[in-house]
């Protein structure tokens, strides 16, 4: 069965590393993990993936290098969304919807951060589109550097090599190593859920909520101003 024919290429997890390799992994996790236009990328599964290949041998990388540099990639990411976040500060939350740019996946990610504070940008790892803003959320929110490194440090290893691990685990189980393309399917399947829920929800809340004018947009967060145990000290 050809995985493509369930959804677009940039879904399947097998076909991304198949055409860019290594290389392709590193630059979608990089890009997942804090920049703008990476929240609808297969993270996830394409580091499940990325495992269950090396274990299975059709990805010719040892495990412990890949595992390095999915990490690295996934803390540069962060770095650089922090960055984003505080030098862009509240033009963030005014920026218009765009097709790639939803202002709910902004007030989404917000609203995680200011329930978990710092601990989210390791939580926040494991939610699709929430792990995208957060680390950007972060840096408007003015986060203490220092922490923002330590949790950054502690999600990117948790997630980059947890998830890339736990591909190469199940690959050593004889029923997936024989029934790898069909895993493989699966694995593109829940890829496809969350983006199609999303595109739903967009759809439902656009239907009934119309476009407000600007002046009736709530109020912007101001990134000088401390927000408790969050704010830079």
């Amino acid at each position: 069965m050809n995985t493509l024919a369930l959804g677009p290429s940039w879904l399947d997890p097998d076909y991304l590393i198949g055409t860019f390799g290594l290389i392709g992994v590193l630059v979608i996790v990089f890009a997942e993990s804090g920049l703008l236009i990476g929240f609808f990328l297969p993270g996830d599964s394409l580091l499940f993936t990325t495992g269950l290949l090396v274990t299975t041998g059709k990805m010719d990388k040892p495990l412990w290098l890949v595992c390095t540099l999915v990490v690295a990639a996934a803390v540069l990411g962060d770095q650089a969304g922090y960055l984003f976040g505080r030098k862009v500060g509240p033009a963030l939350f005014t920026r218009p919807d765009s097709k790639l740019f939803k202002q709910e996946n902004v007030e989404k990610a917000h609203e995680f951060f200011e329930k978990h504070g710092p601990k989210s940008l390791v939580l926040a790892r494991f939610v699709p589109i929430v792990r995208t803003f957060t680390p950007i959320i972060a840096g408007v929110s003015r986060m203490s550097y220092r922490s923002f490194l330590v949790f950054n440090l502690i999600g990117g290893l948790l997630w980059g090599a947890g998830v890339t691990l736990l591909g190469a685990s199940l690959g050593n189980v004889e029923f997936v190593h024989k029934h790898i393309e069909m895993i493989l399917v699966g694995i593109v399947l829940i890829s496809v859920i969350p983006v199609a829920i999303e595109l739903l929800r967009a759809r439902s809340q656009a239907k009934k909520n119309p476009p407000h004018s600007d002046h009736d947009a709530p109020g912007v967060p101001n990134p000088q101003a401390p927000r408790g145990r969050h704010a830079k000290r």
